[in-house]
């Protein structure tokens, strides 16, 4: 039996929030309205969805010795382990998150733990004794690679990717094109956002043709406020978006990424049914700022359905 349901693999950053009154163009400018500052992160944002599901979550990140306590708290906080986050002498990464007044976001990255991620056998045996491992893009390629290898070895059984973000922010810093045509042989949940899809594979159909050709499991191609899509086999089917009163969709993609792990993995709940759950998972977590703003239990968001 494993000891951990999931162990997520890459960013954990702090985030700074800022509540603008508008979104700045190029050389135009902006009023910050508010400034908050939270723990955040592809891999911390997942890993605290599946904590607060019930699972049993552990992460493998890198921090600077400057925000370790603060990320350390946060994550204990959630009753994620941290036995695995390495801590650095450089500065820690972080993200500057800029909020419209329609929740709409741009987001800035910046630090260098995080590039500065690797792992050792021990990090290895501490992923293969999960049920799951996740990863995103924007964990390094040296990472992304490794973890790739111990699938393709068997070491982990289970491999879930995000490829987060669009080839071009990911230069440089994240994984490489090359590994991750390497990884769609092993992958068994690939999840994708339209912005990512189009820079990686050409668009959503295009997608959805090579990850079929590919024989990848189960895919999911995020599409905002116009639901996901989602593949098993040779399958497509579409989940629609729940309408809320967004206050910020920073997250959204996490969360619902840890609900289909949650639902689709986890429990083996058919394809509509966690796709649901994942959508009523990010819907609930735009209702307030901040990327783990309203990260719902498994009866909230049952209940979220039971009213739809």
């Amino acid at each position: 039996m494993s000891s951990f349901d999931v162990v997520t693999v890459g960013s954990a950053v702090i985030d700074h929030i800022y509540s603008l009154s508008n979104l700045p163009k190029p050389d135009g400018g902006a009023f910050a309205r508010e400034h908050t500052t939270d723990v955040g992160g592809v891999a911390a944002n997942v890993a605290s969805g599946l904590s607060e599901f019930g699972n049993k979550t552990g992460i493998i990140t890198r921090v600077g010795g400057d925000d370790v306590a603060e990320t350390e708290a946060d994550l204990h906080a959630r009753d994620i382990d941290c036995s695995r986050i390495q801590v650095g002498s450089e500065e820690s990464s972080y993200t500057l998150i800029l909020r419209g007044p329609d929740g709409e976001r741009m987001i800035v990255a910046g630090g260098q733990s995080i590039p500065n991620l690797r792992l050792d056998a021990r990090d290895i045996e501490y992923a293969s004794d999960a049920s799951v491992v996740f990863t995103s893009a924007y964990a390094p390629d040296e990472v992304v690679s490794r973890l790739v290898t111990a699938r393709e070895r068997q070491e982990i059984s289970t491999l879930v990717f995000d490829l987060a973000g669009p080839l071009s922010e990911l230069e440089g810093r994240g994984t490489t094109p090359e590994t991750i045509d390497r990884l769609l042989s092993v992958v068994d949940l690939f999840v994708v956002g339209e912005v990512a899809a189009r820079s990686y594979f050409g668009g959503t159909d295009e997608a959805i043709a090579t990850l079929t050709q590919q024989n990848v499991s189960r895919a999911a191609i995020t599409q905002g406020s116009n639901g996901a899509r989602l593949l098993e086999g040779d399958t497509v089917t579409d989940i629609p978006a729940f309408e809320v009163d967004v206050t910020d969709t920073t997250g959204a993609g996490d969360t619902f990424t840890a609900g289909l792990i949650h639902t689709w993995l986890l429990n083996d709940c058919a394809t509509r049914s966690a796709g649901r759950f994942a959508a009523a998972t990010a819907a609930l977590n735009c209702t307030e700022l901040g990327a783990r703003g309203n990260l719902p239990s498994e009866s909230d968001v049952k209940e979220f359905l039971e009213m739809r």
